[in-house]
């Protein structure tokens, strides 16, 4: 199962996402999101946990967890809407009159 992690402290890193989720079982991966330009942290992350019954354990209990002074946001991770994200509709040629 796939887990969103949201309101990350800037300062978490992968392995320490890792770190607050294997207290409930494997962890496959645990990715921090950062910001290409900065490097920075984007403040979410997502953890990948193989076994249904351990992610819905870790789910239960880091949702609401002060990690750092920062409350968690812990929910199974939905996948994107609407597919692919980008720049909307075409221009073509400009008009001349």
């Amino acid at each position: 199962m796939k887990i969103y992690v949201g309101n990350l402290p800037f300062e978490t890193t992968d392995e320490s996402l890792a770190q607050e989720f294997e207290v409930f079982g494997e962890v496959v991966s645990a990715n921090v999101v950062v910001d290409r330009a900065s490097g920075r942290s984007r403040g979410f992350g997502f953890v990948e946990m193989p076994a249904q019954a351990e992610a819905e354990a870790a789910i239960a209990g880091l949702n609401g967890k002060d990690l750092m002074g920062r409350t968690l946001t812990v929910n199974e991770s939905k996948p994107r809407e609407g597919g692919g994200g980008g720049f909307g509709g075409g221009g073509g040629q400009r008009r001349r009159y």
